[in-house]
């Protein structure tokens, strides 16, 4: 329901600006909003804002005009003049209806600044700036439960459900082109004279370590995989988090690559393509991954793999035994360190992915008449 605004007359909204300003993972689950909102509004185009750096995770989106990344700068007169030029390019959008699919204050003056005459937002009652909510003409306060079996895609559907969008089956999904593919191909070429045609991606990197596993732990699988599975790993992450990745090749074979900080993120969807399943922790590559259809092994600790784990019959979670996990704390009595997964065995990873890579060859073989 609309705890503000009237009804929306679809036929006189041409133009669309989703603003949303979350980090790569909410920009992933904010796809099947995207789908249901131009399945409704056909005859609109429809431009996202996200965050600097983020927009080449949208490259080769169909459903997508182009993408606006909204960043700051260093000095006061660079951060000054590309604020102008920022609010400039809301303004020349001519949007007729500008959706903000977060609570943060941010998000809320871009949609004013565009001027557009429907600006669309989630209702709080608390926890957001006093004056927020007043930036919005129509406010959403779902009266329905929240669908959390469609995942984190929840928290932009149930927006664009209340203006009139509908799902198809909530799951998020990316795209890559041709030449963000064969860029990929090209730095890997560049990294070693004979890449492998099978590998598997591995990105052991979070953006908060409680939700990691030891680096050595995941030296030892990787060695594993390699000696027992025959096949080469890459590893994927942050240019910040490249030494780290050197670290942990230090602990197996020799046919491992270290990728981390390599790659654009266009080219990071490239190489998440071609890779034959992602191993992961919680973070966004395996929503990344899972989005372009690859298979995807993803160790849970503390965190609710239930409402944040990619869904579908190709993702496999590993959670804890532990009775108090999910416990949603930043670690054992919040000190960053989460012992769930400190306890986590090399033994217990290994089975789970030799298993998941069995059951890819038996669908493979299914689906060959093999």
């Amino acid at each position: 329901m609309l705890a503000k605004g009237g009804p929306i007359i679809q036929e006189s909204i041409r133009r669309i600006l989703i603003i949303q300003l979350g980090d790569i993972g909410d920009i992933v689950w904010t796809t099947p909003a995207i789908r249901a909102l131009k399945a409704s509004y056909t005859e609109a185009t429809i431009r996202l804002l996200v965050r600097r750096g983020f927009g080449g995770l949208l490259d080769g989106d169909s459903m997508i005009e182009s993408v606006l990344e909204a960043g700051s700068s260093g000095s006061f007169g660079a951060a000054f003049s590309e604020a102008l030029f920022f609010i400039s390019s809301l303004r020349q959008g001519k949007f007729d209806m500008a959706v903000d699919l977060r609570a943060g204050d941010r998000g809320a003056v871009a949609a004013r600044l565009t001027g557009a005459p429907v600006r669309v937002a989630l209702y709080y009652d608390r926890d957001v700036s006093w004056w927020r909510n007043a930036l919005f003409t129509h406010l959403v306060d779902p009266a329905s439960p929240a669908r959390w079996d469609l995942g984190a895609a929840e928290q932009s559907l149930r927006i664009v459900r209340e203006i009139g969008a509908v799902e198809d089956d909530g799951a998020p999904r990316l795209w890559v082109s041709d030449s963000c593919r064969e860029s990929a191909a090209a730095i890997l070429r560049r990294r070693v004279s004979a890449p492998p045609e099978r590998f598997i991606t591995v990105n052991p990197f979070s953006r908060w370590a409680y939700k990691e596993w030891v680096d050595e732990r995941w030296g030892s699988l990787i060695g594993r995989i390699d000696e027992e599975l025959g096949l080469a790993t890459v590893i994927i992450g942050s240019p910040g988090e490249a030494a780290r990745g050197e670290k942990i090749l230090s602990h197996c074979g020799d046919r491992a690559l270290n990728m981390a900080g390599q790659t654009t993120l266009a080219e990071l969807k490239g190489l998440l393509s071609m890779s034959l399943l992602h191993l992961g922790v919680d973070s966004a590559a395996p929503h990344i991954a899972a989005a372009l259809g690859t298979p995807t092994v993803t160790i849970y600790g503390p965190t609710d793999w239930r409402h944040w784990a990619p869904k579908g019959l190709r993702r496999r979670v590993i959670v804890p035994s532990d009775s108090c996990a999910p416990c949603n704390q930043k670690g054992c009595a919040s000190g960053g360190v989460s012992r769930c997964l400190s306890e986590l065995t090399v033994d217990r990873v290994f089975f789970d992915v030799a298993d998941a890579l069995r059951g890819l060859t038996v669908e493979t073989n299914r689906r060959e008449g093999i």
